[in-house]
């Protein structure tokens, strides 16, 4: 049985290293033809087709009926693999926007698609630049581009939810628009943080009611912070959220 999976780890990553050569050259053309837009999605969400596929992942997602249609929101999920990424790509519909650790940019290929794409760098080390990166976030949803921030920002190496950083919500609140709580079960399970051999198997993605922000101040983060994490935690765990209220 390790043998066998060794085997498909060994194939899997062996696909996934083409693909992201392929795409990253792909996204890199395609970023500046106009509009860029649908060229860069498009083959944002076939990447990640080929890397889910590779991996034996089957994908569930739940509760897209609830995703408003009129305006950009801010999706918050918990981080549990890298395979987190290809399955939020193929789950969301329309447009969106990652924020990203900015080693990752400076990965040939996979930064150049990233940059191509529109996708955030973010330097957790300088405190200035990473409020300047929140700031063009907030700038690229109130132009009409939703975005995905991971508020734990690192996997988790437990399975258990890690605390919420507040730079996400900081972008939620100065755009003044919706976050969209999202939980992924069983990325971990296929590929936790630190382990290579992988385990096939299914990945639900599952989208919660959106958390209102307009109408709230600074003073409001901490609230909401903590009505995001417990719906996250209850969407990933199966369960139903509590109604938790936002104090201003």
């Amino acid at each position: 049985m390790v043998v066998l999976r060794l085997l498909h780890t060994i194939l899997a990553f062996t696909v996934a290293v083409v693909d992201t050569v392929i795409m990253g050259a792909y996204g890199t053309l395609v970023g500046f033809l106009p509009p860029k837009g649908d060229w860069t999605r498009n083959g944002a969400r076939l990447w990640a087709r080929i890397i889910l596929w590779a991996c034996g992942v089957r994908l569930r997602v739940e509760g897209a009926e609830k995703l408003p249609t009129d305006t950009p929101v801010v999706f918050m999920a918990n981080h549990e693999s890298w395979l987190d990424i290809p399955a939020l790509l193929v789950a969301i519909p329309g447009q969106v926007r990652f924020l990203a650790k900015k080693s990752l940019f400076s990965v040939p290929f996979l930064g150049w698609a990233m940059r191509a794409m529109g996708f955030i760098p973010v330097d957790r080390e300088n405190r200035r630049q990473a409020i300047r990166s929140f700031e063009e976030a907030a700038d690229r949803i109130r132009a009409g581009r939703s975005v995905l921030v991971f508020p734990e920002e690192t996997r988790t190496p437990t399975g258990e939810l890690l605390p919420f950083q507040r730079g996400g919500f900081l972008i939620a609140l100065k755009a003044q628009l919706p976050i969209v709580p999202v939980g992924l079960q069983g990325p971990r399970r296929i590929l936790p943080k630190k382990h290579y051999l992988l385990r096939p198997g299914t990945i639900t993605v599952r989208f919660g009611e959106p958390v209102l922000t307009a109408g709230l101040g600074v003073t409001a983060k901490e609230s909401l912070m903590a009505r995001v994490r417990e719906a996250v935690d209850a969407l990933r765990t199966g369960r139903e959220a509590a109604g938790l209220e936002v104090v201003h």
